[in-house]
């Protein structure tokens, strides 16, 4: 938005367009996610002898988490603006489109994460505060730059993917059990399909701005098959022990077959058609399967 179309408006439009445009910056569709994911992992850390539902150390855990969440989110978009202008499916985020000034936008990232490891160690715990504090540092400093120097990329934004569980269960007990990296193992083998599908149907995008999200030349095809392929099937047996009764094993079991079937169709057809399916059930596997895990407890 140039200077003097800013200028023109009146200050209640500009006001709200600014609004609009911190709030993309924290990606809430994806704090969604990981607001459900902590919960999931808050509940099932519950000690059995606890007696009574601590709603307010809940609250405190998922907007400690949401902050440093979006703080990441701000934080990245700060790093990639220049990439993100030459993408079609980034080049409207409000650094990349120039809505806001980098420096604003440093300093709002900076303030949320801050704000939200200070909140956690706190109101919470300093071992959820530490959690979210590698989250954040792995996502910023790992898999930020990664993306632009190998594929394996997606091992290191997995890595982070899959903490807010964890977050939550240490939110709970004080500490990290055997289930705790149960449920870290199933948010991170999901994430490999997840992104394959995402990294396929953008991979012209991808390269055009610079990132090697998929090999270069004639091995895409098989790095994405692989990647889409394997932790799909991993998956399976992970999901299983994740849970101990028999009505959460089975529908546990369908939700990760119906994955898997997805998985090979784009592993098999590589076609956009088969990426977009994917996408929609990995976006309906994440939730489902932690729901599943929080009902077999109940």
């Amino acid at each position: 938005m140039s200077t003097a179309t800013t200028a023109a408006q009146p200050y209640p439009a500009r006001s709200a367009a600014a609004t609009a445009d911190y709030w993309a910056l924290t990606k809430p569709e994806i704090n969604v996610l990981i607001a459900l994911v902590t919960f999931a992992g808050f509940y099932l850390g519950l000690p059995a002898e606890r007696h009574g539902f601590p709603f307010p150390l809940l609250i405190h855990t998922l907007l400690g988490t949401v902050l440093v969440s979006s703080g990441a989110s701000a934080l990245n978009q700060f790093i990639e603006r220049r990439f993100d202008a030459r993408m079609r499916r980034t080049a409207r985020r409000p650094l990349a489109a120039g809505k806001l000034e980098p420096a604003s936008a440093l300093r709002f990232g900076l303030l949320l994460s801050f704000a939200g490891a200070i909140y956690l160690a706190l109101a919470v715990n300093v071992l959820a505060s530490l959690l979210a504090v590698i989250t954040l540092a792995s996502y910023l400093m790992l898999y930020t730059p990664l993306k632009r120097k190998t594929p394996w990329c997606t091992v290191a934004g997995a890595f982070s993917g899959a903490m807010p569980p964890l977050i939550g269960w240490a939110a709970a007990s004080g500490g990290l059990s055997p289930e705790a990296w149960m449920l870290y193992l199933v948010l991170f083998l999901w994430q490999f399909p997840h992104f394959m599908a995402i990294a396929w149907m953008y991979r012209d995008d991808y390269a055009r701005a610079g990132y090697l999200v998929l090999p270069r030349g004639e091995h895409d095809a098989q790095f994405m098959s692989w990647q889409a392929m394997l932790p799909s099937l991993v998956l399976i047996p992970v999901s299983l022990i994740a849970g101990a009764g028999p009505a959460y094993r089975v529908l546990a079991c369908i939700a990760s077959a119906v994955y898997l079937y997805y998985s090979g169709r784009l592993a098999l057809e590589r076609s956009n058609c088969a990426a977009k399916r994917l996408l929609m059930v990995s976006i309906i596997y994440a939730p489902l399967a932690f729901c599943l895990m929080i009902f077999d407890k109940l």
